[in-house]
């Protein structure tokens, strides 16, 4: 049975540098009727474990480890009994949220995570955050993006763990390298794709 990818949208917030504002994140999950691994844990466990829909989960990948992204990922954890996935460099952000749980799990640039017969491999795509990862699936065509890219450009910077210059290397040097036609699932917002936002962004 071929991977598919399924998608909700949660509501709540995100906190940084004493300001808190409402915001709507996209949860992606990819896998078969059988298997699946979750992308980001924002805001409504109930509403991720509905998405799973009582397959086996295999991972929690963090996009990154701002609090609208892994709040809830501990909790995900017990209630899926799945490891939580985070690049190491994050580590200053995730303690911001959660001092008294890690995640499981290392992730590095380049290293594949396998999951209903599809390679989802990781982009380390630091500038929005130090640690922040984007996720190729070549077999479906598509990038899951976290707060890296959007329609429209990168993802914010200016606030703490963040660097505008980094965030832009890092999309002309590793998701730029990706075909056009590559679908961009984000963290907030609508898809785009690849070409689009190489347009935009002068290549």
């Amino acid at each position: 049975m071929a991977a598919r990818v399924d998608h909700t949208v949660v509501s709540g917030t995100f906190s940084l540098d004493g300001e808190t504002h409402d915001v709507d994140n996209n949860v992606w999950v990819v896998g078969d009727d059988e298997e699946c691994v979750v992308i980001d844990a924002p805001h409504d466990v109930d509403a991720i474990v509905d998405l799973v829909a009582g397959r086996t989960v295999k991972a929690i990948i963090c996009t990154h480890a701002h609090d609208d992204h892994v709040r809830v990922a501990p909790e995900l954890r017990e209630r899926v009994t799945a490891p939580i996935l985070l690049h190491p460099d994050d580590r200053p952000v995730w303690e911001l949220t959660h001092r008294d749980h890690l995640w499981d799990v290392d992730l590095e640039d380049g290293q594949t995570v396998k999951v209903a017969g599809a390679a989802l491999k990781v982009l380390h795509t630091p500038g929005h955050a130090p640690g922040a990862i984007c996720l190729y699936v070549h077999d479906l065509g598509c990038v899951f993006t976290g707060d890296t890219l959007f329609q429209g450009g990168p993802g914010a910077t200016g606030r703490s763990f963040s660097d505008a210059d980094v965030i832009v290397a890092s999309i002309r040097r590793q998701l730029f390298a990706l075909p056009d036609e590559t679908v961009v699932h984000t963290g907030h917002g609508d898809d785009t794709t690849i070409g689009a936002e190489r347009e935009a962004l002068g290549g």
